[in-house]
């Protein structure tokens, strides 16, 4: 049965504050294109929580905000983030208008006691900075971590005192104190105003962060440490100030500051990296590139953001799993789609079917994408004697002297092809007419041994060179 409705996040979050209403907002998409949804929610803790509305219709094709509203507590929960007694259930079943002509609460009820429903259950987790600090002081380990998995942006809410005051406690834990203040600082808590850590960044030779043993142990150049604590606006400065020579840096596990931006998930940072020339298939000590770790974590945002840029999703690591092995192996159907598009652009280059490829391109299919041979898509419609569809690809700027795994480029391709004006439409748009395979065939030796006399001809008369091992 298909799903009628869906939900914005899989747990409702309070930011919890004592003797405080605390509120958590949540979206109810409706599935159906043709029916309103009915819907009612209930919780196990009335005497604590308020929903707004709590019951109604969401209108087809559209959403319906729904406001989660705690009471004020004298008391903090017994257990947090998550709640072991707090849960929701979301009833929804499609609406007959025609039945009951009215959106009454009433007829929405009545309407859900009669149907078979599809049931939405929430989970409930407490959070914010109040709940943290409560957290830090106990030196419970587990549950600062889970409140910073949920909400990302706790550490930033906190004034430069409160988070001085939170790492001074952590530094007086009489146990596990190294642990909780590593986990602290590689969150991203922040002692001191940005105003002053940029001043100390123009005026010192070290950047942002002071040398670290916690960093250092980690094998962490300045790249690294604001990948980890997802400062883009440090990583933007670091990148402008000529920190580019740490560019494709390496932890002792192997990373890139790239694959760490990766392994953590944060895409701004990633996609920072890339627009400023890190390599995009580089392979941590296990063999894995960016993109396997984005699919380890299940992270399509980070996928589309990689796939986009021209990562490749057939890199093998040490197990000889590609990305996109692993992503079949795990049912992530959307990733595998996504990756998958690159393909469909060789498969559109292959058939020459030009308006194919433009749409696939314009929604995010790589161009840049190679086969198991090393074939890209220009490889493809060269020797097929597409030459709309090279042309198409020259203008969106796909590399001329990309080699496949024997080291033809496309004008090799071309000229096994036969296609006398595919060669002369690469040459005129730059193409090394003197380019070398791996085993120093050129594109005249190969046009010679073939017998094609009219691209040979064409080839001498661009100055080119006939033997298969001269320059």
């Amino acid at each position: 049965m298909e799903n009628f409705v869906e939900i914005s996040e899989a747990e409702v979050r309070i930011n919890f504050i004592l003797n405080t209403k605390c509120r958590s907002n949540l979206v109810l998409r409706s599935l159906c294109p043709s029916s309103p949804v009915a819907f009612k929610v209930q919780t196990s803790s009335p005497h604590k929580f308020l929903v707004n509305p709590p019951s109604g219709l969401v209108p087809p094709s559209s959403h319906i905000a729904l406001q989660i509203i705690l009471k004020p507590q004298d008391h903090i929960p017994p257990t947090f983030p998550r709640s072991h007694s707090d849960r929701f259930l979301i009833r929804t079943a499609p609406f007959d208008l025609d039945s009951y002509g009215s959106n009454q609460s009433g007829s929405v009820i009545s309407w859900l006691s009669t149907r078979p429903t599809q049931d939405i259950k929430l989970k409930v987790a407490f959070v914010g900075p109040f709940l943290l600090q409560q957290a830090v002081s106990r030196g419970d380990f587990e549950a600062v971590k889970n409140i910073i998995k949920r909400q990302k942006l706790v550490l930033y809410d906190l004034s430069t005192k409160e988070a001085e005051s939170l790492l001074r406690v952590a530094t007086q834990l009489d146990n596990n104190s190294e642990n909780m203040v590593n986990l602290l600082l590689e969150a991203g808590l922040r002692t001191g105003s940005r105003e002053d850590q940029e001043e100390d960044a123009n005026n010192s030779n070290v950047g942002f962060y002071q040398v670290d043993p916690r960093w250092e142990s980690k094998g962490w150049n300045e790249l690294h440490v604001a990948v980890a604590l997802d400062r883009t606006a440090d990583l933007e400065t670091l990148l402008r100030k000529g920190r580019r020579e740490t560019l494709d840096g390496r932890d002792k596990e192997g990373r890139t500051p790239l694959l760490l931006a990766a392994t953590k998930g944060n895409i701004e940072c990633a996609k920072m990296l890339l627009e400023s020339g890190a390599e995009k298939n580089a392979k941590s000590n296990d063999g894995r590139t960016a993109l396997h770790r984005a699919v380890a974590n299940g992270n399509r945002r980070m996928i589309e953001m990689l796939i986009q840029l021209d990562a490749d999703p057939t890199i093998c690591d040490d197990r000889g799993h590609s990305a996109l092995d692993n992503a079949r192996d795990k049912g992530h159907d959307e990733m595998v789609e996504i990756m998958e598009r690159g393909k469909e652009v060789l498969m559109a280059a292959r058939y020459g079917d030009k308006r194919r490829l433009q749409a696939l391109l314009q929604n995010g299919g790589s161009m840049n994408f190679q086969d198991q041979y090393g074939l890209t898509p220009l490889h493809i419609a060269a020797i097929k004697g597409h030459k709309d569809v090279v042309l198409v690809l020259v203008e969106m700027g796909l590399d001329l002297e990309r080699q496949d795994n024997e080291g033809h480029t496309a004008l090799h391709m071309a000229v096994e092809g036969g296609d006398v004006e595919v060669v002369q439409a690469l040459i005129d748009n730059g193409a090394n007419a003197n380019a070398k395979t791996k085993t120093g065939i050129s594109p005249l030796y190969m046009a010679k041994i073939m017998g094609y006399d009219h691209i040979s001809q064409l080839l001498l008369n661009r100055g080119t060179c006939s033997s298969p091992s001269s320059g």
